[in-house]
């Protein structure tokens, strides 16, 4: 973790990195990365992720009772340039923009959460979906890209 980075954990938090532990199986242990000096992570209480990921550049909010089914990743950059000139050798223009998972999420197993996203409370992701867009709170989501398949009645 880079020196000044901000990285906040609730407590009950559950990380799983052995595929004894879950039933899917997980491709690698959790990996957790803050990629600079100015990025903040927030990990509310009773999270579970199991083989799952996480990279910050800016920021990622997790709330509190959320779920990471096996292999999830979350990130709030691109990771490289969009420009062919740089893209292998440069990080500048590299675009980030904060991500936002609230209270009592499930993301599916091998779920992808790009940047700039905010999932609403309650709301489901399904296996194998790619979330590119807002997802608003008692929704369920699935697909590539993601998209809305039902509302959770409560």
């Amino acid at each position: 973790m880079p020196k000044g980075a901000e990285v906040k954990f609730g407590t009950g938090i559950r990380l799983i990195s052995d595929s004894y532990f879950s039933e899917p199986g997980i491709n690698h242990p959790v990996m957790i990365r803050l990629m600079n000096k100015n990025a903040k992570l927030t990990v509310g209480n009773n999270v579970g992720i199991s083989g799952g990921g996480i990279c910050v550049q800016t920021e990622v909010e997790i709330g509190n009772d959320v779920m990471l089914g096996a292999n999830s990743f979350i990130t709030d950059t691109d990771f490289h340039p969009v420009g062919p000139e740089n893209r292998r050798r440069s990080r500048e223009g590299v675009g980030t923009k904060k991500v936002t998972i609230e209270d009592n999420v499930f993301l599916g197993m091998n779920v992808i959460v790009l940047k700039g996203v905010t999932i609403g409370k309650n709301s489901i992701v399904g296996a194998g979906s790619v979330v590119a867009t807002d997802i608003p709170p008692n929704q369920i989501w699935a697909g590539v890209p993601a998209k809305f398949v039902k509302e959770i009645k409560s």
